[in-house]
């Protein structure tokens, strides 16, 4: 290292004593020569003012053009100080801009009964509601309050009950669709059944998601406003039932309006549908475009390995998949990804503590450009407006319990229907833009470049070549004069005893 620096160094040495020959050998122009290129350079630079100072026969005008020069200079630099300073603060505007299409892209919905398990299983395994609040917290970072007595038994069953498998259990205990829970499907006046949903776990258990990313409708455009999606659900609460205890106490459907490509996002953003109730939403298609960092919080590079298109609750799961992967060497049937399946036994002394280690100390955060999940560069939104009205009517009432077999009351209980459409064929698209780019940053510049000194490039060009000329002869001034001086020194008298030599000097 010692034999590496001292080879650098002998390096640079031998390269100033070759600049230092160069010059040496280079005869410094006279100084009348040097002063008629001063001049010259006065009258003839495109810098405005500078020949006036020259030119000028009285001195006192003289000096109000330097004052002029001077105060422009002066005013130059602020101007362009403030520029600079306000672009390096990544200022951004906001357009929003409205596009009219013939057609538009259906979003996908996933629908889940708000009464999550069979009421049979759940009175053998009354355990389900604990242990599936234990699972699904992988979902979110709300931490779910539990009981003594509900640890007690969770324990006690996961020491009885080891081949115990949640994930089958819940898919053929939960809620089910088929032709006697889904009773009437329409998309645009087309028929539709059970087959055109799929099936997905979310903290309400089984759910089923119409137009999914991988189903046929995802990649056909609806052409007609005011008509959509149609259906008419039956809840069934004597089949179908849920632990009050928990929160859970209403009857009906939630559910969720999201891009086919997305996972879908109960937490804040589901809506709610009472049983003996007619919902009505109204849609719209929202872009968003955020600008990367730094004059946005995107990062454009970001990319998951489990989903096509990058979403924050695409990235927190996969960042909570890696760290429970990392520390408990299994991956909960929640989360994407492939490894060996947690187990309840996991769940319980591995995966449910991590998740509060990870919300603690903050290792899965959403937001900033360096957080674990920034926002999307891009994304679609469906905002929705509901109106409600009570469904059936009497009439409809009679005709539907003929209908069914049912009695009016098990209809009112029981039904719930929901109508999606988009109130128009537009969507909105909200765009993050730059407010200040280099482009307009260097035309700003000039502007002030020409303003205040009628400068341009040109004149930036010129000063610098008259700078670096100035500066050649300071350097060959320097190499000349200094061997001059070291030779013309008389030498130091070391004995001040020899009177004779000093009086002959």
């Amino acid at each position: 290292m010692e034999q590496f620096e001292k080879s650098n160094t002998q390096a640079k040495k031998g390269l100033l004593e070759k600049i230092k020959l160069y010059l040496s050998k280079k005869t410094l122009p006279p100084h009348t020569d040097r002063r008629k290129f001063d001049h010259d350079f006065a009258i003839s630079t495109s810098f405005h003012g500078v020949h006036n100072i020259v030119r000028n026969p009285s001195r006192i005008r003289k000096v109000v053009w330097l004052l002029v020069v001077l105060g422009s200079i002066i005013l130059l630099i602020w101007q362009v100080y403030s520029r600079l300073v306000n672009y390096f603060r990544w200022p951004t505007t906001t357009s929003m801009e409205v596009q009219y299409v013939e057609r538009i892209e259906f979003p996908a919905v996933t629908f889940c009964n708000l009464n999550r398990f069979q009421a049979e299983a759940a009175a053998t395994f009354g355990i389900i509601f604990f242990l599936w609040n234990i699972v699904s917290k992988v979902l979110h970072l709300q931490e779910i309050s539990t009981n003594s007595t509900g640890s007690k038994e969770a324990i006690d069953f996961l020491a009885s009950e080891r081949n115990f498998s949640i994930t089958e259990f819940v898919k053929e205990n939960g809620f089910y669709l088929n032709s006697s829970t889904l009773l009437e499907c329409e998309f645009f006046g087309k028929p539709c059944g059970p087959e055109d949903f799929a099936h997905v776990f979310t903290e309400y258990g089984n759910c089923f998601t119409f137009n999914h990313g991988e189903n046929i409708q995802a990649k056909e455009k609806v052409s007609v406003s005011g008509r959509g999606l149609n259906l008419l659900f039956n809840v069934n609460q004597e089949e179908f039932t849920d632990d009050p205890t928990l929160g859970f106490v209403d009857a009906g459907i939630t559910f969720v309006i999201h891009s086919p490509m997305k996972v879908p996002q109960f937490d804040g953003l589901g809506l709610s549908s009472p049983v003996g109730m007619h919902t009505r939403v109204t849609i719209r298609q929202v872009k968003t475009v955020h600008q990367e960092y730094p004059w946005g919080e995107c990062n454009p590079h970001m990319k998951l390995q489990n989903f096509r298109t990058y979403s924050t609750s695409g990235c927190l799961q996969e960042c909570k998949a890696w760290h429970i992967k990392k520390q408990c060497g299994c991956l909960p049937f929640l989360l994407p990804g492939n490894g060996i399946e947690c187990d309840l036994q996991k769940f319980y002394n591995c995966v449910s503590p991590i998740l509060d280690h990870i919300e603690v100390k903050g290792l899965c955060t959403v937001g900033t450009h360096n957080s674990s999940c920034p926002v999307p560069c891009e994304e679609t939104e469906y905002p929705a407006s509901i109106s409600y009205s009570t469904f059936p009517s009497q009439k409809a009432l009679k005709y539907l319990s003929k209908k069914l077999n049912q009695s009016q009351q098990y209809i009112r209980e029981n039904l719930v229907n929901i109508e999606i459409n988009y109130s128009d064929l537009n969507y909105k698209i909200t765009q993050q833009q730059k407010a200040v780019s280099v482009s307009e940053l260097l035309a700003d510049v000039g502007g002030q470049l020409g303003l205040f000194c009628g400068a341009s490039v040109i004149t930036i060009i010129e000063i610098i070549e008259y700078i670096f000329t100035n500066f050649y002869w300071i350097c060959i001034l320097f190499l000349l004069k200094i061997p001059e001086m070291a030779q013309g020194a008389p030498a130091p008298q070391n004995h001040p005893g020899n009177k004779d030599s000093i009086e002959v000097c």
